[in-house]
Order: C-alpha cells, then sequence, then structure tokens
C-alpha cells in the first residue's frame, strides 16, 4: 500500500508542476509534449541576437555554455532561421523579431528573451512513451544476463555449494535473520548477492538477489506481503555497500580537457566510507523494527571484519596512482565473476553432476523472471520519467537552494545534488546527471566530486522495489521505502559532511 501511494503521488505531483509551468510559466507552453513523446536525445536549434547580460549572464558566451549543456545548438547565420525552433533576443521588437512575425515560412519559430528562455532550461530525457520502450528493451536485454547467472546457480546448488556457504555465513546471518532456518539455501543466495554487490558486479548482483527473494519467498507465509526477512535483504542490499566505486573513477578517468581530472581516484575513500554508513543505517533501522539485537557479539565482530577489510583496502588502494586502481579493480571485479565460474564448475564435476542440464534447468528461471517484471519496472519508470520531465526536481532544487541561503549556509552542495535527487529513482539517470555536472562544474570543483561521492553513497531503491518485490509478486512492501529512503539520507548527508571535510577547498 505504501509503494502505491508513493506512485500515485509521484503522478500527481508531476502533472500538477507540469500544468503550473504550462499555464503559469512563459516558454514551457509544449512541456506536457515533452512528458509525453520526448526523449533524451530531443535536442533543440536557436539563433540569438543581443546581449545577454541584463539577463544574469556576464558574456555571450556564457549563455551560450548553458545553452549548450541543456543540449541546444546555437545557429550563427540568420539564414538558418528556418531550422530553429526558437530565436532568443534581448529586444522582443527587433527588426529580426517582426520578420519572423510576418513570414509563414517562420511561423514555428519561438521568440524568447535570454530570461524567458531560461525558464525552458532543462536535460532533455525519455518521456512516457520511450521510456515504457526502454523499459521492456531492459527487460529483455536482462534475460541473457539472468539466463546465465541463474544457470551457474542451478550449478551450484545441486552440487552444495549454496549450502556450504550458508554454514559459513550462518552465524551472522542467523542473528539478522531469524526466521531463516538454519543452512538454508537463501543464506548462501543473500551472501553470493552481498559479495557481487561489494565488488561492484551489477549483472551478477541482480541475478542473485532475485534468486535470494526467490527463496526468501518459500519462506514466506503470506506470499502478498513482504516478509522480515525479504526487507532486511533488499534494505541492505540497496544501501549499495561497495568496495571500489569502479564505474565512477572510470568516468572521472574518461572526462577530458578541459574537465581533465587531476586525480580520478580522490573520491575513493570518501564513496566508501558514505555507502559504508547507509549500510550500517539500512541495519540499524530495519533491526529497530523487527526488534533485532544489533549489538550482539557475533554481529558486532561481522562488522568489525568488514571495516578491517575496508580499511585495509583503503590503505592499498592509497599507495596506487590512477592506473594502478584502475587495473586493480578491473582485474578484482572481472576476475570475481570468472573464479565464481571456475568454483562452481569444480564443484560440479567433484559432485559428479550433469552441470550441462543443471545450467539449462536454473537458466530457463531466467526468461521467465525478466518477463514478469516487465509491468512493475515499466510502472514505476513511467512515474519516475514523469517527475523527470516535469520539472519537478529543479523546483525542489530551487527551493532547497533558498531555504539554506536563507539560513546562511553555504549552499555549493546544492549543485551536485541532482545526483542525489534521481539516485533512488534511476540508476542510469544519476550516472548521467554525475557526468553532466562533472562537465558543467569540472571534475575536481566541490560540486563534481560531491555528485561522484552521492553516486557511491547508495543504489536505485525504486528501481530495486519495483524489480525484486516484482519478481516474486509481492504486493504489500511493508516499510520497505521508508526504511530505504531514511538510509539513502543518511548516506546524503554523509556524503556532504565528507565532502566538505575532505573538498571543503574546492570552487
Amino acid at each position: 500500500m505504501a509503494l502505491s501511494r508513493i506512485w500515485s503521488a509521484f503522478i500527481l505531483i508531476a502533472i500538477t508542476v507540469a500544468a503550473f509551468k504550462c499555464f503559469f510559466v512563459v516558454a514551457q507552453d509544449d512541456i506536457f509534449s515533452r512528458m509525453v513523446s520526448g526523449t533524451s536525445k530531443d535536442a533543440s536549434a536557436y539563433y540569438s541576437e543581443g546581449s545577454p547580460a541584463s539577463y544574469g549572464y556576464a558574456t555571450e558566451d556564457s549563455f551560450h555554455k548553458r545553452a549548450a549543456f541543456y543540449s541546444y545548438e546555437r545557429k550563427k547565420n540568420p539564414k538558418d532561421l528556418k531550422d530553429c525552433q526558437f530565436f532568443i533576443t534581448d529586444n522582443p521588437d527587433s527588426d529580426t523579431a517582426r520578420l519572423i512575425r510576418s513570414k509563414d515560412s517562420l511561423s514555428l519559430v519561438k521568440i524568447f528573451t535570454y530570461g524567458q528562455i531560461s525558464n525552458r532550461f532543462q536535460k532533455p530525457v525519455d518521456g512516457i512513451f520511450a521510456t515504457c520502450k526502454n523499459a521492456v528493451d531492459f527487460c529483455i536485454g536482462l534475460i541473457g544476463i539472468m539466463a546465465l547467472f541463474m544457470g551457474f546457480m542451478s550449478i551450484a546448488e545441486k552440487a552444495g555449494g549454496v549450502r556450504f556457504l550458508s554454514r559459513i555465513v550462518g552465524p551472522f546471518f542467523s542473528k539478522l535473520f531469524p526466521e531463516i532456518p538454519k543452512n538454508h539455501p537463501a543464506t548462501g543466495h543473500m551472501m553470493m548477492n552481498f559479495s557481487a554487490n561489494l565488488m561492484g558486479l551489477d549483472n551478477a548482483a541482480t541475478p542473485f538477489g532475485i534468486k535470494a527473494m526467490e527463496s526468501l519467498q518459500e519462506l514466506n507465509p503470506d506470499k502478498t506481503r513482504a516478509s522480515n526477512s525479504q526487507l532486511m535483504f533488499l534494505c541492505l542490499h540497496a544501501s549499495g555497500l561497495t568496495l571500489i566505486p569502479v564505474s565512477i573513477i572510470a568516468a572521472r578517468v574518461a572526462i577530458r580537457d578541459p574537465y581533465l581530472a587531476k586525480n580520478p581516484t580522490d573520491i575513493f575513500i570518501p564513496c566508501m566510507i558514505a555507502t559504508f554508513a547507509a549500510t550500517v543505517a539500512a541495519m540499524m533501522i530495519v533491526s529497530y523494527k523487527q526488534k533485532i539485537r544489533v549489538f550482539q557479539p557475533v554481529i558486532l565482530a561481522w562488522i568489525a571484519g568488514i571495516s578491517a577489510i575496508i580499511a585495509g583496502l583503503v590503505l592499498y588502494i592509497a599507495q596506487l596512482n590512477t592506473g594502478g586502481v584502475n587495473f586493480f579493480s578491473s582485474k578484482l571485479s572481472n576476475g570475481i565473476i570468472l573464479l565464481i565460474f571456475l568454483l562452481i564448475v569444480l564443484g560440479g564435476l567433484y559432485k559428479k553432476i550433469n552441470i550441462f542440464d543443471a545450467f539449462v534447468e536454473g537458466a530457463k528461471g531466467g526468461f521467465e523472471v525478466a518477463i514478469r517484471i516487465i509491468p512493475y519496472l515499466v510502472g514505476m519508470l513511467v512515474a519516475i520519467s514523469m517527475l523527470r520531465t516535469s520539472g519537478t526536481f529543479d523546483v525542489v532544487l530551487e527551493g532547497l537552494r533558498n531555504l539554506f541561503a536563507a539560513m546562511g549556509m553555504d549552499t555549493r552542495f546544492i549543485d551536485g545534488m541532482p545526483t542525489a535527487l534521481i539516485k533512488p529513482l534511476s540508476g542510469s539517470g544519476a550516472r548521467g546527471m554525475m557526468v553532466d555536472t562533472m562537465k558543467a562544474y569540472g571534475p575536481d570543483s566541490f560540486a563534481g566530486r560531491l555528485a561522484c561521492i552521492l553516486q557511491g553513497s547508495s543504489d536505485t531503491t525504486f528501481y530495486i522495489i519495483a524489480v525484486y518485490f516484482g519478481a516474486v509478486n509481492v504486493k504489500n512492501s511493508r516499510y520497505a521505502v521508508g526504511a530505504m529512503l531514511l538510509a539513502d539520507l543518511v548516506g546524503i548527508i554523509t556524503a556532504v559532511i565528507l565532502c566538505y571535510l575532505f573538498f571543503g577547498y574546492a570552487v
């Protein structure tokens, strides 16, 4: 019910904001069409004349740079007006403006001042139709990955590898998941998911996680209502604990002149601390709701052990240069996948099972799961798309900026916050926003570094809820959304504080 209300709220808020903009904000009269049929590849061509100085732009170049950031393409020749969507000027009654109004061939060109066109500045994103197509394409593309890893999981189960893993982590998981019987396969499935997440193996984490949810669903007495174990598992998974933020470091390396990052790995330690704080917060929140005592020797020992591993990795990574970090992280992440496959096959051979038949049997389930989650993913992604295309995030950010400015606080962190707002909703959207922030402000700017730390501080909450609960047909998610978002908030606050501690000097 909670998820249903949030989903409804997303749609209602998005349409309300869009309606206000359409009827009361200049240059937003086409917002409805962008919400429905727009795409992330949309670009707008414009021709401009006059000075934007009186509209808050120091120079014409500063205006054109900002317009280019929002996918506006400048035409420098007046003859190209017929190919433009907008004519931008400091004088709406100029000769060029009158010419546009008088010619039928230029009737589609809209005339705005520099101030008015700024109301439209928003990164183009996929509208409802494109989002529906992308959601289905994503699920179809997921079939192969799901089939591969669920096939290997089937081999591991028949060879006894999952039960072996369950015995190793059993003492710890028995405290956090008291409803799971001793040595139940669900424990091993969850551990494989956490391990894949820890190493940044996104492709492996999802199939392992869905398999864990299916195992937990077998123990669930009410198949339509999330169990305590499922809630604990998903909240820990959504906190996104990752040892090495491979994709973030890679994005910082990929940014080239004039945006070249001097040290692409300098966000490594803040990212790790922020995501660890979010994970501990998730565990504490769910433990409080489920009345689990977290200050037990076994739990504390495991947390201390994980902390020691993280500290050791930090010390090792700190000694490497950028090339060394990239080589190490790539070798570690890809090597882990190959090691998993090797151990599973060796285990199957040792147990003398029919390995290929076991693989095929498990792989069949990958297709079924990928198809099953389509309606859940379409529904969630459409609501998220409407929030983004309506400009709701811009309204929230501007409100936050004004609030903190009125309190006399530094507002530089607001420029990095779009990544934090989008991350619970869309992983790819947040990644794009992180890159855009680095390009707009520079990867070594305060906003650029903060966007990177925020990207690594948590996972995509609503995507996880839609996919994982959808895979097992759970309708009542109980307090999953609230707990996950609260853990996300802890990660965001920690990320902002760490960015000020590590990079407060950055412009």
